[in-house]
């Protein structure tokens, strides 16, 4: 029987990962000391706390033949760690290099992935980390 199936990684989920608690999606029939017992085996933390969710499922409707179905519900597990502790799959990287240009000017270059696993890049002039020389204009809507 698989007890964990997915984390379920939302803005939502992330903010809460940042505290020490971390949403995972479960099966229907497992306990709070059975989900407890194999995050603490399987990441190689401390658990404190489980919390557990279930979610109905939706109605939702098919708009060529006028008929509605129900999806699946699932069940949610909030997974408190002890403080300190950290799962890995949560986290997000930040890495940082430096480039000299040509001119033997260093630049770095922080690159980082966010939730969505996107790349982003951002060149700042000098070894130290100053301010970028370019700023954006803020177009209002008054």
């Amino acid at each position: 029987m698989i007890i964990l199936k997915r984390p379920i990684i939302t803005e939502k989920s992330m903010k809460l990962a940042e505290t020490g608690l971390y949403v995972f999606e479960v099966s229907k029939d497992a306990t709070k000391p059975q989900i407890g017992k194999l995050v603490a085996e399987k990441f190689g933390v401390k658990v404190i706390k489980v919390k557990t969710i279930n979610t109905k499922g939706e109605i939702k409707s098919q708009k060529r033949v006028r008929k509605s179905y129900l999806t699946g519900g699932f069940k949610k597990a909030l997974v408190q760690v002890k403080k300190g502790d950290k799962i890995a799959i949560f986290e997000t990287p930040k890495e940082e290099a430096v480039v000299t240009t040509a001119e033997g000017e260093p630049q770095v270059l922080k690159e980082r992935k966010d939730i969505l696993r996107r790349t982003k890049i951002r060149v700042e002039k000098g070894a130290t980390g100053a301010a970028p020389t370019t700023q954006r204009k803020v177009i209002t809507g008054k």
